[in-house]
């Protein structure tokens, strides 16, 4: 099993018992979660693709040290005018070791606090209904943006490049 993971805006290929080199994490704890996971390979032919990330997978590694890269030598010059720079710059790298993929680690709530929110969904729902029915009645005072974005939950075809009058003569039909 592996995964592509994303750490520090780069994109890791990585596999259980792993060890490699990120930029610096800034963590209080030795374990790390990832959970900008791109792509999960299981087995034979099992690929999870994300769209931009599958949901719920999360990556953990463990946090193993902080060490500082070869150093990168930086010259500048002008010929024929006395002009030359030097600069060094060594990158703060954290060494990791990746102890486990997840496909089903990522649940940022937990169950009781899902079944709290429950009701308060529901009630917000019910005035999204309300406004539905109300906006069918004047659909002029809404932006294109929100048009299109009706036409989309009908499932009207070739809605992006209609002009205003043409995406309301398709809603009220």
């Amino acid at each position: 099993m592996y995964a592509i993971v994303q750490i520090g805006g780069h994109q890791y290929k990585v596999a259980e018992n792993d060890v490699l080199f990120v930029d610096k994490q800034n963590a209080e704890s030795d374990t790390l979660t990832f959970d900008q996971v791109l792509l999960v390979k299981e087995g034979e032919g099992k690929v999870k693709i994300g769209t931009p990330v599958v949901e719920g997978a999360t990556v953990t590694a463990k946090l193993l040290d902080t060490v500082k890269a070869d150093k990168v030598l930086v010259f500048k010059k002008k010929r024929r005018k006395g002009y030359q720079k030097l600069n060094g710059h060594r990158q703060v790298l954290s060494q990791i070791q990746i102890e486990d993929i997840s496909l089903t680690g990522g649940s940022k709530k937990t169950a009781k606090s899902a079944k709290k929110d429950a009701p308060a969904a529901a009630a917000k729902e019910a005035p999204k209904k309300e406004a539905k029915a109300e906006s069918t009645k004047d659909l002029s005072s809404h932006t294109v943006a929100e048009l299109k974005e009706m036409a989309k939950e009908q499932g009207l075809t070739g809605y992006s490049s209609m002009k205003k009058a043409e995406l309301i003569e398709a809603l009220k039909s």
